[in-house]
């Protein structure tokens, strides 16, 4: 059972967070291991499982970022701990960024790491915002995925920098 079937809730980027809280609460409270304190050992065992999961599920439907990565790895189009190659021209790009980290102000480079941190999100809004199960496509998956990556990059960079 994924994440998704769990919750009751469409395979999407971006979730329902009030449908998705309430759901939490109503598993957790099924699930809870305090509910099962005079069941077998059996009972118990699967209490504590269902219960981590709900909580791991939480979790990561709660993050839009965490999210993408759930998703993509249910399509089979990211796998855990991959290195997945940017394109030169953004790695250059990145690179440039860095060493201007070391000579300008941290604050104008924040604000400039957020700017392209919108900008590169503005390219799969749409596809994030209108994907459900069986709507879109390969491409636009693999769009969302060097996304993930570069703004995985992005935010990496940006706790390197000196925080105004």
């Amino acid at each position: 059972m994924n994440y998704f079937e769990l919750f009751n809730i469409p395979v999407a980027f971006r979730v329902d967070n009030k449908q998705l809280t309430a759901t939490y609460f109503e598993l957790q409270k099924r699930y809870h291991p305090d509910r099962f304190a005079q069941a077998g050992a059996d009972e118990q065992e699967e209490a504590l499982r269902m219960s981590a999961l709900v909580n791991r599920a939480y979790k990561t439907l709660k993050d839009p970022d965490e999210t993408i990565k759930y998703l993509l790895s249910l399509k089979g189009l990211l796998e855990e701990e991959e290195k997945y190659a940017l394109p030169p021209d953004f790695l250059m790009e990145m690179m440039e960024l860095n060493e201007r980290m070391e000579e300008a102000d941290p604050g104008q480079v924040q604000a400039e790491i957020q700017q392209l941190k919108q900008d590169l999100y503005a390219t799969v809004a749409a596809i994030v915002a209108n994907y459900q199960e069986g709507t879109g496509t390969e491409k636009e998956l693999l769009q969302v995925k060097d996304y993930y990556f570069r703004k995985k990059y992005l935010d990496r960079l940006a706790g390197q920098g000196k925080m105004p």
